[in-house]
């Protein structure tokens, strides 16, 4: 005899699978009043004679501290922070992260301007300028930071912070 096709063996299977369950059994008759829904409580029924005690919403609640962590880090309520600026919403955050790299753009403009009028009258004026263009990137950059939470942070610093380092390192070369 031929072993059975698999394709069989699919069908028996998706045959049990669509078919209805069995339908519930009757509700059986109570001896109060069919009105009254004390009767089908668990603790009154004639097989469970002990009494349930209602169960302790307790721990289900959430921790004071995990329900104002967050919270609490932001208005400055945990112990040593001080006072902080709420994060900002994504938007606003990538507007942010998009302004600061236009100035960082501008900024590496000015330095080079400074450095191709080096030796020159405009040399000083080409200077104060580049310097007040990083010191804005700088200032901007550090604000950002300060209102982000610690994980964000670290994602900016990471994707920024070697920037912000080389704009610091062009100045110097600038200030030499």
């Amino acid at each position: 005899m031929p072993p059975p096709a698999p394709i069989s063996l699919c069908k028996s299977l998706l045959g049990r699978s669509l078919r209805r369950p069995p339908p519930p059994p009757p509700p059986r008759a109570h001896s109060s009043s069919p009105s009254s829904f004390s009767s089908l409580s668990p603790s009154r029924h004639p097989l469970n004679p002990r009494p349930q005690r209602p169960r302790d919403p307790a721990p289900f609640r959430r921790s004071p501290v995990f329900d104002a962590g967050p919270a609490r880090r932001w208005l400055g309520t945990e112990p040593g922070a001080g006072p902080v600026a709420p994060p900002p919403p994504p938007e606003e955050y990538d507007a942010e992260v998009d302004a600061i790299n236009l100035k960082f753009a501008e900024a590496r403009e000015e330095i080079d301007m400074a450095m191709e009028s080096k030796e020159t009258v405009y040399f000083d004026e080409e200077a104060e300028c580049a310097r007040a263009a990083v010191k804005e990137v700088v200032d901007r950059f550090e604000g950002l930071l300060r209102r982000l939470p610690e994980a964000e942070r670290a994602a900016l610093r990471r994707s920024m912070g070697l920037k912000m380092e080389q704009l610091k390192a062009e100045l110097e070369q600038l200030n030499d």
